[in-house]
């Protein structure tokens, strides 16, 4: 069962139901706070899937996303094709992925159609599916208006 591998616990892993995962740029901002959407498309790496080199490229990508929070803990240098993690650089910052609004919109285009194609193995309700689109339409307009004016993204989520 998928639920055991979000569960709020001594490892360190979120509270779902308070987790928020922040999409932002110059050009304008979105805060997710379903929980779903977290887990299906934002954490869609650790449901173990078997992907292809393209979608493991996606979920990598998303998998990358850094908790706010955790900039005590050593963040690793990761990067690859429009997308890098950017180290919080003082006291009152916190680490984020930094990503083209292309890249960021591939990767989540490609986590929807898997979860689209896996829903049922891990039994996500039509409801849940429904609020995961209105999220990802959110965060789609954030994305188009970065692009439009030439900014990047910044991703994060607190729990």
């Amino acid at each position: 069962m998928p639920d055991k591998a979000f569960m709020s616990g001594p490892h360190g892993q979120p509270d779902l139901e308070l987790v928020h995962v922040s999409v932002a740029s110059a050009a304008g901002a979105y805060t997710v706070g379903n929980s779903s959407f977290f887990r299906y498309i934002i954490r869609l790496a650790e449901l173990e899937l078997p992907l292809s080199g393209p979608d493991q490229e996606a979920v990598n990508v998303l998998a990358a996303i850094p908790h706010a929070f955790e900039a005590d803990e050593e963040v690793p240098a990761l990067s690859g094709a429009g997308w890098r993690i950017v180290p919080a650089q003082g006291d009152l910052d916190w680490p984020v992925l930094e990503a083209t609004p292309q890249r960021l919109r591939t990767a989540l285009e490609r986590a929807r159609a898997l979860l689209w194609n896996h829903a049922s193995r891990f039994r996500v309700s039509a409801r849940e599916i429904s609020s995961i689109e209105d999220e990802l339409e959110s965060v789609y307009a954030v994305l188009m208006r970065a692009e439009a004016a030439g900014f990047a993204v910044n991703v994060s989520y607190v729990s």
